[in-house]
């Protein structure tokens, strides 16, 4: 076909290179079975991304197998059980994570706020398991090559579930486990080309084993992704919407800081968006490898095939718009 023209033949086998790399990472195959790994507490776009994960259940598009606490703060697991009642659906397991680990508070309490006001079986995260016990018993349980890990935290649970032994859910251990049963795994994590972000560095050693030994492929959102993008005013200014801990959490939290006065920044939220609905309607994506420094200090490098990090291409007003319409989304009474 080409060989009268090698120039015509070598921008073909650019375009396919170029094609492969924007298509060949794992679409989303529905219902999506996720499990969702958050760090309740510090920061509360982790409420938006809950949000938008009931959402898309909702809509058919996601079975959520558990929601795991990264973080060991006190109010975690009432906090994300607080929602999955909401949301109607209390019976989601829920773990988190004990041992050496983060453990961050929110210092606008609304923690407190929506565990006080809202309904929860779950009143400590003493009444529910460890997070590693969770991870391998769901997984254990799963079809081959059928979960999605949404992780919008640190990464400690999954650096602990990939230094496991084998146990009563599984003789395999954590690598291998992961290896058998996740299809992939996608991140709010890093900041590219290179930076420090919250989530790598609160716990660099997980961050450094995961990044080294994950044996699926990693979609990252960086920090830069999530920055641009405002949400939550249409929430909090909708006066239909009453007695909602979603509502409440972006009401408080909202004021108490100048740079949310236009939203806040959305980066737990585009990983939900993105590992459900795929990333090719709002960004592309570029393959490589994410490194990190002792000091939580994280950097690119063009040299890896399992690994992406998100690249601007809708505008950020646009994923804002999509995002806060998610966020808007109001419990449905499911028949059981």
């Amino acid at each position: 076909m080409f060989k009268n023209s090698p120039l015509l033949f070598a921008i073909f086998l650019c375009s396919i290179g170029t094609a492969r790399s924007q298509t060949d990472f794992p679409k989303p195959v529905y219902p999506l079975h996720v499990i969702f790994d958050t760090d309740f507490g510090p920061d509360y776009d982790d409420v938006g991304a809950i949000t938008l994960l009931h959402s898309f259940a909702d809509s058919g598009l996601v079975n959520i197998l558990a929601t795991i606490g990264s973080s060991k703060y006190k109010n975690a697991a009432a906090a994300i059980n607080v929602f999955n009642t909401y949301f109607n659906r209390p019976e989601i397991p829920v773990a988190v994570v004990r041992g050496d680990a983060v453990e961050l508070g929110d210092k606008q309490h609304w923690t407190d706020t929506i565990i006080s006001r809202y309904p929860h079986k779950i009143q400590s995260n003493l009444d529910v398991p460890d997070a590693l016990e969770l991870y391998r018993k769901i997984l254990s349980s799963q079809p081959d090559h059928s979960v999605t890990i949404i992780t919008v935290g640190f990464l400690t649970n999954l650096a602990n579930l990939l230094r496991s032994s084998g146990d009563t859910w599984s003789s395999l251990n954590g690598y291998e486990l992961v290896k058998k049963k996740v299809k992939n795994l996608v991140s709010m994590a890093g900041r590219f080309p290179s930076g420090r972000e919250f989530n790598l560095a609160e716990d660099v050693n997980a961050s450094k084993k995961v990044l080294a030994d994950w044996p699926t492929t990693i979609l990252f959102s960086g920090f830069e992704i999530g920055q641009k993008i405002k949400t939550g005013l249409p929430l909090i200014h909708d006066e239909q919407i009453l007695k909602s801990p979603v509502k409440d959490v972006f009401s408080i939290c909202i004021p108490l800081a100048k740079e949310d006065s236009v939203g806040r920044m959305s980066w737990d939220e585009t990983a939900v968006l993105v590992a459900v609905k795929g990333w090719q309607e709002y960004y592309n994506i570029e393959k490589g490898n994410c490194k990190i420094n002792p000091d939580g200090f994280n950097e690119w490098e063009k040299d890896g095939e399992t690994k992406a990090h998100l690249v601007e291409k809708q505008s950020p007003q646009v994923v804002s718009e999509i995002i806060n319409q998610l966020m808007l989304h109001q419990p449905v009474n499911r028949k059981n």
